[in-house]
């Protein structure tokens, strides 16, 4: 009977290492940004640069205000700020919403859109997106933001109540700071890791001041600036705060076709067609 149960033992460490757990099934994947980040000058991971090779180019359009539309090889449609108002083509897979306004979010989206994503929590806590979609990673990084609604609105800070929504495809790092009225401390960048295409509010007021979000495109070192909220602010004066080491390069249409291999040598920022 020893000798019979010393083999079902034996057994039992055989296939224990073949069966994943529920909770080891659940892990989020890993962010490549976040390793490329930390890894020493030039390295990248294998895995990006395996992605950034077998993949084609992914297709950025500016649909207005906060809102971008990004294309994925996989064929996944991503919508930014997502509110309903701006529309270019078809419905998207994925929306991406704060609260600061109701042009950055909506409580009632398409019931065709299958995944939205609030940059808000429930209950007090922030929310935490971490999730694949088809051939892009999607996570984010929380900051506070200003109340704007009820009697404290321009007053009390709701802690956690914004994100930086971060979306890996195709070997790029593209990074949307959403309406961010706080400055990034060394914490936040760390959680962000490598951007290489930034989306940036440079209204000036209604989010952060000038020199405070060109303060933040300085510190992130992307490879491409996407401005945003261009409402309020003369494009001439944002590109006077962040300094003559970024190239301007003005677009008639409001698509940008890039991939990993054709990001600029010079950081650059890009003005795609719209408002």
């Amino acid at each position: 009977m020893l000798r019979s149960l010393v083999a079902s033992l034996a057994l039992l460490a055989l296939i224990a290492p073949l069966s994943i757990s529920p909770a080891a099934a659940q892990q989020p994947a890993r962010s490549e940004c976040l390793a490329m980040s930390n890894a020493a000058p030039r390295a990248t991971p294998v895995a990006l640069r395996q992605a950034a090779a077998a993949s084609d180019e992914v297709a950025i359009t500016y649909a207005g205000h906060s809102t971008y539309f990004i294309d994925t090889p996989g064929g996944v449609r991503i919508a930014t700020d997502y509110s309903g108002a701006y529309q270019v083509g078809r419905l998207p897979d994925v929306v991406t919403m704060n609260r600061a306004h109701s042009t950055h979010y909506t409580l009632f989206p398409d019931p065709r859109i299958p995944h939205v994503l609030h940059g808000w929590g429930d209950g007090g806590q922030p929310a935490h997106i971490n999730e694949r979609i088809g051939d892009v990673y999607i996570r984010n990084v929380t900051t506070d933001i200003r109340r704007y609604w009820g009697e404290d609105a321009g007053g009390e800070m709701i802690r956690d109540g914004n994100s930086i929504f971060i979306f890996e495809v195709a070997g790029l790092c593209i990074g949307h700071l959403g309406h961010l009225h706080v400055p990034l401390d060394d914490s936040h960048l760390a959680a962000i890791g490598r951007i290489d295409i930034l989306m940036v509010p440079i209204d000036g007021t209604y989010t952060m001041s000038l020199d405070g979000i060109s303060d933040i495109v300085k510190r992130l070192r992307a490879s491409v600036v996407l401005p945003m909220h261009r409402f309020a602010t003369p494009l001439e004066e944002f590109m006077q705060r962040i300094g003559q080491q970024f190239a301007i390069d003005v677009r008639a249409e409001r698509t940008l076709r890039i991939s990993r291999d054709l990001l600029p040598g010079t950081p650059t920022v890009i003005i795609l067609d719209g408002v």
